[in-house]
Order: structure tokens, then sequence, then C-alpha cells
């Protein structure tokens, strides 16, 4: 099962960033500025948080694998009218913000669907696995679009990896099965009160959520410049960069991987402490560093794709483990609601402070991310009970 949700996430995430390794050439076939481009990819991300809620809502009383089906195609659909339609600023937006919809009925219902699957003992590795699987797809995102653009063009990269989504509803619904506690004639959750903002006044949750709200913040301002930073500052040309940053971003699934094990062993705010201490580091210093030799650069943007997520697994299992059960999916997309904002205003202001100082300052805009994310997460350890940290 947790393979089959990870299948089900790597063939819908392969959309999220395709538009994100094909940029340099959109903003060039568009005539894109900088803010523009931001806003294409913020796009994506508030189609997201308009139906994320509903989505994580909707999963806590009915089948996760019927949400994810339906989420899934409609954004492999919404993705080919990005590449087959658009042929503009306001139409190619309007795409985006539909295949965000989509996605925001695969992400959250899947973690719960895993999440449902294991023990909190396990649970952190788990979680590992799938969300690495998001970093993962992020960066095959990246390798098979810019490969694929280079050669036969953005819309047909774009338009091939979209279609995998499209074939969601039949591994999902084929190949899977609702977790033990919800089979039987229950399943589906019916009996779940579904959105309650009850727990709003749980403030341990509330830390956890700023966590994740402003490492998203660092983590998608980079996933977005980062093909056009090694284009335009380093000596790497744009096919190759598209391959460097699919290499860079697919370590983030090791991130996730490593990170969720660690924090079964280790606890979940250690390790997501460190992991935002070196991603903030990088940050602020690599806009910076594009000059340097690719041998020497090629380190550095490994260890920080590997950082950057590997807070992620642990802080999502941490607000699993925080609220009841039966609250689960609410709880999960009221964080990526919150999580996700900040997705939608980190590329834009990273993309203004490019147009007006270039990378040395654009990417100290994502450092700043990490650092409230840290002070984030001092308030969570001091709400979070020792026994509970401890375990």
């Amino acid at each position: 099962m947790l393979a089959v949700a990870s299948v089900s996430l790597l063939l819908s995430v392969l959309i999220w960033f395709n538009y994100s390794a094909v940029l340099p050439l959109v903003a060039d076939d568009w005539g894109l500025s900088g803010t523009r481009a931001g806003v294409v990819f913020g796009a994506f991300q508030a189609g997201y948080l308009l139906a994320v809620v509903p989505a994580g809502a909707l999963a806590d009383r009915r089948s996760e694998r019927v949400v994810i089906a339906g989420g899934a195609f409609a954004a492999g659909a919404a993705s080919l009218g990005f590449a087959l339609v658009a042929d503009g600023f306001l139409v190619g937006t309007l795409f985006r913000t539909a295949a965000g919809v989509g996605t925001a009925g695969v992400y959250v219902p899947g973690m719960r669907f895993v999440a449902g699957w294991y023990p909190e003992s396990a649970r952190g590795r788990a979680m590992g696995v799938y969300v690495g699987t998001y970093s993962t797809a992020a960066g095959l995102s990246f390798l098979l679009a810019s490969r694929a653009a280079t050669a036969v063009g953005w819309r047909t990269a774009v338009a091939a990896t979209s279609v995998g989504a499209l074939l969601v509803p039949a591994v999902v619904l084929g190949l899977g099965r609702d977790p033990p506690a919800r089979d039987g004639p229950e399943a589906g959750g019916a009996g779940s009160p579904g959105l309650d903002l009850s727990i709003l006044r749980n403030r341990a949750y509330l830390a956890a959520v700023g966590v994740y709200a402003f490492h998203n913040w660092e983590l998608f301002g980079m996933r977005n410049w980062f093909v056009a930073f090694l284009t335009t500052e380093s000596a790497v040309g744009a096919a190759d960069a598209g391959v460097v940053a699919g290499a860079v971003l697919a370590l983030g699934g090791a991130g996730n991987l490593l990170g969720g094990a660690l924090s079964d062993r280790l606890g979940r705010s250690t390790v997501v402490g460190g992991a935002l201490l070196v991603s903030g580091l990088v940050s602020a210093a690599l806009g910076s560093l594009g000059s340097l030799p690719l041998p020497a650069l090629l380190p550095l943007v490994a260890v920080y794709g590997a950082a950057l997520t590997a807070d992620s697994a642990p802080t999502s299992t941490a607000v699993t483990e925080l609220v009841a059960d039966d609250r689960m999916g609410t709880a999960l997309s009221l964080q990526s609601l919150v999580g996700f904002s900040t997705t939608v205003v980190s590329p834009v202001v990273f993309g203004l402070a490019l147009d007006r100082a270039g990378y040395a300052v654009a990417f100290p805009t994502l450092a700043l991310g990490a650092l409230a994310a840290l002070g984030s997460l001092v308030a969570l350890s001091r709400l979070t009970p020792r026994a509970a940290r401890a375990s």
C-alpha cells in the first residue's frame, strides 16, 4: 500500500515542477518578466491551496483512494491543457491554477492513507518514503522535462510529464485497499466529522504548522528558480542545468527518507533543527557562489538538496501525532493550506529581488524562511511534553 500511494504521488508530482523545468524557455517564448514567471508558478500553489482543505476533510469522510484518483486525473487533464492550449501569461496561469486544484486531492489524502497503515513507532520511516517520493518526482520532472524540451520543445516536454497522472485512478483504485481501521461496512470513514477547526486550539499543532510553512518558503523558492540560476550564473548550459537541478532535487528523496528514519530514533525536533540550520546557511550564500567551477559547486548543492527536504517528513509525522486519528486528514490539509500559502509568495519575492539586485540578494530571501522555521521549532519544543519528545 505504501508503494501504491508512492507511485500515485510520483506520477502526479511530475506535473508540479514541469513548468519550472522549462521556465527559461516559456519566459522567452511568452516574454515573461521574473515577476510574471514567478506568478505562473505561484498560480499552481494557489490552486492547491483553494482545494487542499476540502480534499483533506473529504478524505476524513470517504475513501482516500477515491479522492486521490479524482484529483490526479484532474491535474493531468489541466496540465495537458497548459501544454496544448496556453498561449501566454493569462491562459497559462489559469491552467496551472486548475492543475494545482487537482493535485490537492493527491498529496494530503495520500499522507493520511499512509499514516493509517503504520503505527507511530514506524510512521516516520513510512512517511519518509512517501514524502521522499515527492522530492524524487520533482527531480525526475526536471530531468525529463528539461531533456525533452531541448530535443522537441517545451510543450511536448510538459505534455509528456502530464500523461502519467491520468493513469493514477487505475493504480490506486485497482491495486489499493483502504487502511485496516476503515475496512468493512464503515469503510470510507462515513462516521468521521470531516472538517473540524477545533484542532486550531492545539498550540503545539500550530507551532508544527509554522515550521512546515517556513520550510516550504525556502524549499519552493529554490525549486522554482534553481534551473534559471544555474543557466544564467554558472557555466552550465540549459540542458545540463536541468540535469543538475534534477539530480539535486532527486536527492531530496534520500533526504526525506533519512530524515524520517532518523526522527524515529533521535526525535522529530532534533532532525528538523539540524536540517534547517544547514539549508539556511547554504541559502544565504548560494546566490554569490554561482561563478564557482562546477566540480566545486556540485557537492554544495548536493548537500543543499538533501538538507532542504530532511525536515519535511519529520514535521508531517509530528502533525499526525499531535491530533486525534479521526482529525488527521483535516490537520494535514490545514497544515498544507498554511504551509503552501508561503509557496505562492516565496517565488514572487525571489523574482522581485532578482529583478532589482540579482541572485546574491534573491537567495537570502529563502534563508529568512529557514530562520523563521527555526523560531517555530523552538516554540514547538517548548509546547511538546518532555516525554513525547523523548519517545
